[in-house]
C-alpha cells in the first residue's frame, strides 16, 4: 500500500468523521425571479410611460413585452387595453401590468379568480369605453409615418455634396 493510498483512505473516514458525504450532491437553491432582461423598463423609461406587461394566456403561459401607455390605455395584440395608475404595480422599481388576454382590465392587487369573474359580470372585456375609442380613434389619424431625422441628414449631405460640386466644376 502506497502512502497517497493511505493518505486517500485516512481523509475519506475523517470526511464520514464529520459528515461530510462526497457522494451526495449539493442542494442547489431555487433561482430568484427575475424579468427578462430586455423586457425590463429602465428609469428613463419610465419617465416616457413604459411599463413591463406581463400577459397571461388563455392556456397559462405568460409573455414578457414592453409597452408605452398612451391616453391611459396600452396596445396589445392591436387591442388596446386599460393602463390606469391604479393597475400599474411596481417590482424591484419596474413598473408592472399584469394583463390578462381575456379582458381589457388588467389584473389589480387583489385574488385574480375573482378579478376574471368581475370581468366577465361587469362587461369589462367588451368595447364601448371612451379610453378605448379615444385611443382607436388616434390610432387611425396617425398613421401617417414620420421621416426621421437620420434620412434628413442623409438627404442634406447629398444636396450639399451636389451642390459643392457643382461649384467646384464650374457650374452647369
Amino acid at each position: 500500500m502506497g502512502l497517497q493510498e493511505e493518505l486517500k483512505r485516512i481523509n475519506e473516514r475523517l470526511d464520514k468523521a464529520e459528515g461530510k458525504d462526497s457522494d451526495k450532491p449539493k442542494e442547489k437553491k431555487p433561482k430568484p425571479f427575475n424579468i427578462p432582461f430586455f423586457k425590463r423598463v429602465n428609469p428613463k423609461q419610465a419617465s416616457q410611460n413604459y411599463v413591463t406587461v406581463i400577459k397571461i394566456n388563455e392556456n397559462g403561459f405568460l409573455d414578457f413585452r414592453k409597452e408605452k401607455i398612451i391616453a391611459q390605455t396600452t396596445l396589445i395584440d392591436g387591442i388596446p387595453r386599460l393602463a390606469t395608475p391604479e393597475y400599474v404595480l411596481h417590482w424591484k422599481k419596474n413598473p408592472v401590468i399584469i394583463q390578462p388576454s381575456w379582458s381589457v382590465k388588467p389584473l389589480a392587487p387583489y385574488d385574480p379568480t375573482k378579478a376574471s369573474q368581475e370581468s366577465l359580470e361587469d362587461g369589462s372585456n367588451t368595447k364601448g369605453y371612451k379610453i378605448l375609442m379615444a385611443r382607436m380613434k388616434s390610432d387611425n389619424l396617425s398613421s401617417r409615418p414620420q421621416v426621421s431625422g437620420v434620412v434628413k441628414w442623409v438627404i442634406g449631405i447629398v444636396f450639399a455634396v451636389i451642390v459643392g460640386y457643382a461649384l467646384i466644376t464650374g457650374g452647369g
